[in-house]
């Protein structure tokens, strides 16, 4: 049953009254410069942040020969960080309520040149109501949130009557591996609630993501002779165009999707990266490009692969030079699937209580066109796995921010959450 009126009142104060606290833990989240490989520091304060919370705290590392045997896993190349999970376990006096998992990444992505900021990225900056920063929306808020709302609910006098994981992971804007360790290592529970930036509103369905890596050699020789060979950037270019109609053929038929049959464009073909050539008057012998490439939920990752080597090889074979030379393709990253959250589960009932009793607005969806963590507790422990989170903007561009009072505000709607789905019993 929802608790009663007044304890949502007393819930709700305690979170306002932590709000102040809550903001200088994300300052010092972000201070953190969490790109991938750098993160070990960060899970560190992490690590602390939930002992000090009383917390029984599992700091383990990712089983890398465990990730490549579940079908899952995404590949892990050597740039995989090797930084820990960290998993704070609060156990009730007596198991009342339903279980809940409570997670979020702390890994970020790269800054950019640093002169296109108007603040340095890792030194976070209040003004007009937003922090600025990198990882302040995506998602170090919702990592504070996650933490604040349990601070609030023991504010109030409380602790949740049921068993609660509190999850914070890494290699979650690569490879979603973290996310996948934290099922390998055995944790479940009844549901999953993932602070993500989200403009206050449950992600319905998100697509799978494929990493991969395309390397072209090419035939040097001085540029005053380039006819008599051949340049690797211009054949790189000409697999890119091969991509692209495979793009367009995939969201041709992306539009009889269930989900993302209205969305004019959900599946994107990123060229992240390009490096290649060792000299302006040589003709470049080599060139590679990092890929991404977006799939359907429901379409398997090993499918999906295939088309896309299928799609280069063919292509490699009507072309005069790599026909002799075909490219090289290797997965090196996010090999994930996507998945659907599917409407009428209790957990997003009662999300949808704790958020209208705090907007006054009944609980809105929305797709993403990119990964989420959720795809494994939706997948593979196949619970309820909600994506919720606050207002946030520029993420993984310049100048990242997120809107405080709309932190404020999905904090109190996940002590809410909690108090429903969980129970509540007196604090130790």
């Amino acid at each position: 049953m929802p608790p009663q009126e007044g304890a949502n009142n007393v819930i709700r104060r305690a979170v306002s009254e932590g709000f102040s606290a809550q903001t200088a833990f994300l300052a010092d989240l972000v201070r953190f410069p969490s790109t991938r490989g750098n993160e070990h520091t960060v899970q560190d304060y992490m690590a602390r942040a939930m002992r000090g919370r009383g917390l029984k705290v599992d700091v383990f590392d990712i089983d890398r020969e465990a990730i490549a045997r579940h079908p899952g896993g995404s590949r892990i190349s050597s740039k995989h960080s090797t930084a820990p999970i960290v998993v704070g376990i609060h156990r009730p006096k007596a198991q009342r309520g339903r279980s809940l998992i409570l997670q979020g990444h702390v890994d970020v992505v790269p800054p950019g040149p640093l002169d296109m900021w108007s603040t340095p990225p890792f030194e976070p900056v209040v003004q007009d109501g937003w922090m600025y920063g990198r990882g302040a929306g995506d998602m170090k808020a919702g990592v504070s949130a996650a933490v604040f709302a349990l601070d609030a609910l023991r504010r109030a006098g409380f602790d949740p009557a049921s068993t609660v994981y509190l999850q914070s992971v890494v290699e979650e804007e690569s490879t979603g591996n973290g996310a996948l360790m934290t099922h390998l290592r055995g944790y479940r529970a009844d549901a999953a609630l993932i602070p993500e930036p989200g403009r206050e509103m449950l992600t319905r369905a998100n697509v799978g993501v494929l990493w991969f890596e395309i390397e072209v050699r090419g035939h040097p020789v001085h540029v005053a002779y380039m006819g008599s060979g051949v340049n690797a950037i211009d054949a790189v270019y000409r697999v890119i165009g091969a991509l692209r109609k495979l793009e367009t053929r995939w969201n041709e038929a992306a539009r009889k999707d269930p989900s993302f049959g209205s969305s004019e464009h959900p599946l994107n073909l990123n060229i992240g990266r390009i490096e290649g050539g060792d000299w302006a008057s040589s003709v470049p012998a080599w060139c590679r490009i990092d890929c991404r490439m977006a799939i359907l939920p429901g379409i398997p990752a090993s499918k999906a692969t295939r088309e896309i080597e299928e799609t280069i090889m063919e292509f490699a074979r009507g072309d005069n030079f790599l026909a002799n030379n075909p490219p090289r393709i290797t997965w090196n990253g996010f090999h994930a699937e996507g998945y659907r959250l599917e409407p009428g589960s209790d957990a997003e009932t009662v999300l949808g209580r704790a958020h209208e009793a705090v907007t006054g607005k009944p609980l809105e969806t929305s797709l993403a066109t990119a990964y989420l963590d959720a795809r494994v507790y939706s997948l593979y422990d196949k619970i309820p796995a909600l994506n919720y989170g606050c207002f946030a903007e520029n993420y993984h561009g310049f100048d990242e921010r997120v809107n405080l009072d709309s932190l404020k505000r999905t904090t109190e709607v996940i002590a809410l959450f909690i108090a429903e789905w969980c129970g509540l019993e007196p604090c130790s």
